[in-house]
């Protein structure tokens, strides 16, 4: 695996070189965004994926944890989180805000329907 003195002394790479010098295949990668949050490459003004050094070496990190640590991808966010490269998940707090704000937009719904029901003449 290169470490950061063989990467070329760039400072943005595109997405195919980014695949061969991590060694996987571009959708791969575009996979791995959705997974791990402190991936995320610009976009140049045509939609390109444009990679920063720290994108490529932390893609090079995770497939260190997933191929020759045979981390699940679980177990390589966290491992990168504890390392501080991986942000941190929201705290309980904002979670449970987040779930009451359904939950009454849930009810809200139940309600109306109920009312729909009533006035077509249901149950």
């Amino acid at each position: 695996m290169p470490d950061r003195r063989e990467l070329p002394a760039k400072l943005y790479y595109r997405i195919g070189e980014v695949a061969g010098i991590v060694g996987v295949e571009p959708h791969v990668l575009r996979y791995w965004e959705t997974e791990f949050r402190s991936v995320r490459p610009q976009k140049s003004a045509k939609g390109q994926r444009i990679y920063s050094r720290r994108d490529v070496e932390t893609l090079l990190k995770v497939k260190e944890l997933l191929y020759a640590h045979r981390f699940t991808i679980a177990g390589a966010r966290r491992k990168l989180r504890e390392g501080g490269i991986e942000p941190a998940l929201p705290t309980d707090g904002a979670t449970s805000e987040e779930a009451q704000r359904m939950r009454d937009a849930l009810l809200a719904i139940r309600v109306d329907l109920v009312a729909l029901l009533q006035e077509l003449g249901g149950p």
